[in-house]
């Protein structure tokens, strides 16, 4: 999505998720309720997490590497929630792969058209371009974000309730 975060498929700052945030800090239990709430929200992603980390396992190996990499990177694909703060809304990101054979841009390169270039094996003077599942992260979502973006909402809309509930 343009404009977003690298790898990110979320809902952005609504209104009502900031008026929804406000109404959690003035409970006595704001705290436990933020804390539902952002579980909540991850859950509601979790289907689509697994739907990209199905996508990036599906992308063909030809090289027996080890550490895998399309394992390494489905492993920090992962539902996000941030409540407050500069940025409030749900997403489900894939990290960097910080500690993979140097790669630590493997999820946004393996995703992109032109791929990426790495030197050869034991040779440092030679570079070869590579390429992984194009669009790969993009694809696991496509026709499915108003599912999520419904599902979030369903959560907070829950909460919104929960917490109407005990005020009455």
């Amino acid at each position: 999505m343009a404009g977003s975060p690298p790898f990110g498929l979320g809902v952005e700052t609504h209104d009502s998720l900031a008026a929804l945030v406000r109404a959690l800090r003035a409970e006595e239990d704001g705290k436990a309720l933020r804390k539902d709430l952002a579980k909540n929200m991850r859950e509601a992603l979790k289907p689509g997490a697994q739907q990209a980390k199905n996508s990036i396992m599906g992308m063909v190996s030809l090289h027996g590497a080890t550490p895998a990499l399309r394992t390494s990177i489905a492993r920090k694909i992962r539902p996000e929630v941030k409540l407050g703060g500069r940025w409030s809304g749900a997403r489900v990101k894939a990290f960097k792969t910080k500690n993979i054979r140097g790669f630590a841009n493997a999820p946004k390169r393996t995703n992109r058209a032109s791929g990426w270039r790495h030197p050869v094996y034991g040779n440092r003077e030679n570079w070869v371009q590579q390429r992984g599942k194009l669009e790969w992260f993009d694809r696991a979502f496509q026709g499915r974000e108003g599912l999520y973006r419904e599902a979030v909402e369903t959560a907070m809309n829950d909460m919104a309730q929960r917490i109407a509930d005990r005020a009455h």
